[in-house]
């Protein structure tokens, strides 16, 4: 089981482009584009959210996704646990009635909304991104399901920038990464 854990997570490896200098100067931009592209890398990657998942958080009742490469891998993962999916959107992108927060970029301010029935108080959820860099975003996720009076079981991503310390940011809540750099 270990042998194939890795082999797949060297697959994954394989499979993430780095762009220098991109979307600005001294930016190191990891790609995840390639493991889209390939059925192999992409059945890996859900297979170990998949393993991760029916070993530490067996109860979980909905995986949530965070705009918009949290929505390439969070359906897929939750069509296989056979649980639901729900999308945590950019301010203005849902229809209904939502409940959002604000949250700090590097150069201003977002907003992170969620529609106001997606999740009920005291659901078991995950959320789902594919790179955690400074947290801002899985932050205002988190704060968003504390609104909704979800129990947050954890956080997953396919690459951790550790150079960011953005786990510091996220505690006491857990997040499991594919890859680190």
């Amino acid at each position: 089981m270990a042998a194939d854990t890795e082999s797949k997570l060297q697959l994954v490896h394989r499979h993430i482009r780095t762009f220098p200098d991109f979307p600005k100067k001294g930016i190191l931009f990891r790609d995840i584009c390639p493991i889209l592209k390939d059925p192999a890398t992409l059945t890996a990657v859900i297979d170990l959210f998949e393993e991760h998942v029916r070993k530490n958080h067996p109860q979980v009742d909905l995986i949530v996704g965070l705009d918009a490469r949290g929505f390439l891998f969070g359906p897929l993962l939750a069509q296989r646990l056979g649980v639901g999916f729900v999308l945590v959107r950019k301010k203005g992108k849902l229809p209904g009635n939502t409940v959002s927060v604000e949250y700090d970029l590097e150069y201003g301010k977002a907003e992170a909304e969620i529609q106001e029935d997606a999740v009920t108080p005291g659901q078991k959820i995950l959320l789902i991104d594919d790179l955690l860099a400074t947290g801002g975003t899985l932050h205002a996720a988190i704060e968003l399901m504390k609104k909704q009076q979800a129990e947050i079981l954890g956080c997953m991503v396919i690459i951790e920038l550790k150079e960011l310390n953005a786990i510091d940011k996220l505690k006491p809540h857990s997040v499991f990464s594919l890859l680190q750099y």
